[in-house]
């Protein structure tokens, strides 16, 4: 923890750090889209349900299990093969040597469904005869939240990398751009760091890329047996040397340019030829989706965060109505975090959480500024200015960041931080990458800090 009196002393080190991220055909991201498509259903029709929905998938079978109450009627069936023909898998051959199996069939797969109602000892301690205001945590648990200045939406640059390239090598997929790519795939992406004495930290250069992407046999498939609908001139895949060179240009280079340092400068300015690649580096990957590996909601835990920086706490986010703070309080945490870099109070920020089951207000609330805070104020006087300016009760979280409408499949691939928030038919996406603004406490002493929050109504929502 940051001192309150005087910064620690620190010396500028350089270091290698690395994250990970998957495509949306990864059968473990194929499961978290599955359970928020549920959950969407769930809240199209009734906002107050209460879900809590797993997805599990092997080869060619899909299977749905959990606890939900809600007055909606769901055909899961049709939720399931919905996004299984979103995702693009199209084709199953119970054969490992088939090159023609993508790995799963929207058509021919197998749904199984295992769907009870929420425990009523839960339901009589969290919700049930509560104002929404007095609605208790759905659970105990620990939840985090994280912000780095090093890039203009303040996420670390090796996640956002990452979870880019996955994203444009779906985009290049879909669009046929590179139609010879299947829906799995996995990035990698390491970056050379100088931490200053501040404890703020900089990119210098991108050190490693790494992207395993499933892909149509090499030489002899076709355009219009491999892309399902696709009736065009017929074209044949390209050899495995040249995919992985379009794989550089196309997708690498290109989600680099989008990427925006906090110079202002293209991340692409940190590319060269000092950049270790490693493009399907076990050579073919034709065998894919839940045919390669089973799949289970829950899993990517730290891919759908900050990629290995800061913390996390443990819980996942898919398949999980706003009562459950595993989801809606890791939100609230990236807004927190997010707020208070965003308005120069600090140049890096960890924000956690706990709560108790049925317990609306939070038990603890820890900041770490890293040593990076900005001005007068410690990081004991910042926390003050999140107890003044947020609400962590689960049914304010639902509130301010509109929680309780049908939006969550979107966030269920490519990282549910780092993302534009915007608006579409008065449904809001990503709310919680709205940071507040809190740069009047910049210019406060911490006195001036500590006198605000005792004449605010801060006990009303956190515990003192």
């Amino acid at each position: 923890m940051a001192e309150p009196a005087q910064k620690k002393n620190r010396n500028e080190r350089v270091f290698l750090f690395s994250s990970e991220s998957v495509n949306e055909g990864h059968p473990d991201k194929l499961c978290d889209q599955v359970s928020d498509a549920v959950l969407d259903t769930c809240l199209a029709g009734d906002p107050q349900c209460k879900v809590a929905c797993e997805t599990a998938t092997k080869d060619n079978m899909v299977m749905v299990a959990g606890e939900i109450t809600t007055k909606t009627k769901i055909d899961y069936e049709k939720v399931v093969r919905g996004v299984v023909a979103k995702i693009g898998f199209d084709s199953y051959v119970d054969d490992l040597s088939s090159v023609d199996s993508k790995g799963l069939s929207d058509k021919t797969c197998e749904v199984l469904v295992r769907i009870n109602k929420q425990s009523p000892d839960i339901a009589g301690g969290v919700h049930v005869g509560k104002d929404e205001m007095d609605v208790g945590a759905g659970d105990q648990g620990i939840m985090f939240g994280y912000a780095s200045d090093e890039t203009v939406d303040c996420m670390p640059l090796t996640h956002s990398m990452a979870t880019r390239l996955g994203k444009v090598l779906t985009d290049v997929r879909k669009s046929g751009q590179l139609w010879w790519l299947r829906p799995d795939g996995k990035t990698q992406v390491t970056i050379q760091y100088l931490q200053r004495a501040d404890g703020s930290v900089e990119p210098q250069k991108i050190h490693t890329v790494v992207i395993s992407t499933q892909h149509a046999e090499p030489l002899k498939a076709t355009r219009r047996k491999e892309v399902a609908g696709y009736t065009g001139p017929d074209e044949t895949a390209p050899s495995m040397e040249e995919m992985n060179r379009l794989i550089v240009e196309e997708v690498v280079k290109k989600t680099l340019s989008g990427i925006t340092l906090k110079n202002g400068q293209p991340a692409l300015t940190l590319y060269g030829d000092f950049t270790h690649l490693h493009i399907n580096p076990s050579g073919k990957f034709i065998i894919g989706g839940p045919q390669g590996d089973a799949g289970l909601t829950g899993r990517k835990i730290i891919i759908d965060t900050y990629g290995g920086w800061g913390a996390h706490g443990g819980g996942a986010f898919s398949g999980k109505d706003p009562t459950k703070v595993d989801r809606s309080a890791a939100y609230i945490c990236r807004q927190m975090a997010k707020s208070v870099v965003k308005s120069g109070l600090c140049k890096r920020a960890l924000v956690q959480l706990s709560y108790a089951i049925g317990v609306a207000k939070p038990l603890s609330l820890f900041v770490e500024t890293y040593g990076t805070e900005q001005g007068d104020l410690s990081a004991d006087d910042i926390t003050n200015v999140i107890k003044i300016a947020f609400d962590c009760r689960p049914g304010a979280i639902a509130q301010s960041l509109a929680l309780r409408e049908p939006k969550y499949q979107e966030t269920a691939a490519y990282c549910h931080f780092g993302r534009e928030p915007y608006t579409k038919d008065g449904i809001k996406f990503f709310e919680w990458e709205n940071s507040k603004d809190l740069s009047k406490f910049s210019k406060m002493t911490p006195a001036q800090v500590l006198a605000e929050l005792k004449g605010s109504n801060y006990l009303t929502k956190w515990v003192d």
